[in-house]
């Protein structure tokens, strides 16, 4: 799949069939904090009533293009233009002055499009927003300590595990543990920096400092 092919966009309420057909796959159910048997209904009203904050993505893809596998041709009777095959959303914090340089993340991929480019082309948009148009510089997220795919694209995009949260879930009859993980965002580079100190001459920028001063 190339990554070119693979469309991000904003979510709509048009959108709850295709994340209500994405929580009847097993293996998305698995990976979240979801229940199975999703209601179309339920999804609509999240989507058309979201909390103040959140900035939901969707992945989409030409259904009908060659790469497509073709379990989804056969399967799915969304818009063969416009098929959503994942998901992901950033959770901010407008209203706690505190907390408003923090975002949490929460991402789902369909079975069929997994490891196929979709969760890399979700996180790369997703912190994208969050370095250049939200200043959000704390970027926190829980995932399944089992969930080794998962594990892997964060860590790809600058996510550290810094912490355990024991038997944090109940999935499939069991309890599980999950990994906090967190991303702060890179300090910005301040470029053509120079320091000669047996000259006295400091350079940051483009300003040039001397013992004379600033020239």
């Amino acid at each position: 799949m190339n990554i070119t092919e693979i469309h991000i966009r904003r979510a709509e309420p048009t959108d709850a069939e295709a994340f209500a057909r994405m929580f009847e796959m097993p293996r998305v159910v698995w990976g979240t904090l979801q229940l199975p048997y999703p209601s179309v209904e339920q999804w609509r009203k999240r989507l058309a009533e979201p909390p103040d904050g959140l900035y939901g993505l969707v992945a989409c893809v030409d259904a009908s293009s060659r790469t497509v596998p073709n379990e989804s041709r056969l399967r799915d009777d969304a818009s063969v233009e416009n098929q959503v095959v994942g998901s992901v959303g950033l959770h901010t914090f407008p209203h706690n002055t505190r907390r408003k340089h923090v975002a949490q993340l929460g991402m789902m991929v369909r079975d069929d499009w997994q490891g196929k480019g979709v969760g890399a082309a979700l996180m790369r948009a997703a912190v994208e927003l969050a370095d250049k148009w939200l200043n959000v510089t704390h970027i926190e997220l829980e995932v399944y300590a089992d969930n080794e795919p998962a594990l892997r694209l964060y860590k790809k995009f600058g996510f550290e595990i810094e912490g355990t949260l024991k038997q944090h879930a109940f999935r499939d009859g069991v309890y599980v543990d999950s990994y906090f993980m967190a991303r702060l965002r890179p300090q910005l580079e301040i470029r053509n920096w120079k320091l000669e100190v047996g000259r006295w001459k400091l350079e940051v920028g483009g300003w040039k400092l001397e013992v004379g001063g600033w020239t």
